[in-house]
């Protein structure tokens, strides 16, 4: 087998500027998608500590029908079902601002959502409940103390599980490709078809989420490492 390498490919043309705004795209979704996967994680994880028994029902299915349907599946319901659920004038809005960016970043979103609310559950769980009750007894509302109280050490704990959960939001934005998101996987697909250099690109595909990966690893560790409860 001569297998010959050409990267140099990669510098022709417009792969350069594909490329660019691939990762562009791709970092905007994440970013975009992590923030909707925070704020809903985070309220769903307050309203299970309500022990309203309705309330934690309706966020547990909330929880099981998006860890359990392929996040694929989501990203064409959320893409191609609920569009046609639209009153006309709001179909006509979010086809002129790229349906397909807000669509993948509501499905992206939602789904970690439900992980994120699990993690941070488990370390709301991990807080003795006295902690709720004399915050309660000094006066602090409900919200006020699950916010002074109750959640920033429910983050420090959690912290190890939401930064792999946030590993696997940013792997998983690559699913937009599907419904025509110009993110990374879509450029390298894009420029693998007109360049036949399949291996040149993908290496070059895999090197960038390779490294954006270990990069969110290595904050995190120096977060985890800097916010960690110590034993006492």
């Amino acid at each position: 087998m001569n297998l010959k390498l050409d990267f140099a490919v990669l510098l022709h043309d417009e792969y350069p500027k594909l490329l660019v705004e691939g990762v562009v795209n791709m970092l905007q979704l994440t970013g975009y998608a992590w923030l909707l996967a925070m704020i809903l994680g985070t309220t769903l994880a307050l309203i299970r500590m309500t022990q309203n028994r309705w309330a934690e029902r309706a966020v547990a299915v909330y929880v099981e029908y998006h860890q359990n349907v392929p996040m694929l599946v989501q990203i064409f319901l959320w893409y191609f079902g609920v569009t046609t659920l639209l009153p006309d004038f709001a179909q006509l809005w979010v086809n002129q601002h790229h349906s397909e960016f807000l669509f993948a970043i509501i499905a992206v979103g939602m789904c970690m959502s439900a992980y994120i609310s699990e993690d941070l559950r488990s370390g709301i769980r991990s807080i003795p409940r006295a902690q709720m009750e004399a915050a309660r007894a000094l006066g602090m509302s409900y919200l006020k103390a699950s916010r002074l109280v109750i959640l920033p050490q429910a983050l420090r704990i959690a912290l190890p599980t939401l930064v792999s959960h946030t590993v696997l939001l940013f792997k998983n934005t690559s699913l937009a490709m599907a419904i025509g998101v110009a993110e990374l996987t879509y450029a390298t697909r894009e420029i693998e078809s007109q360049s036949f250099h399949t291996v040149e690109v993908y290496l070059l595909a895999t090197m960038i989420y390779l490294g954006i990966s270990l990069l969110i690893m290595a904050v995190g560790s120096v977060l985890e490492n800097r916010y960690r409860i110590k034993a006492r």
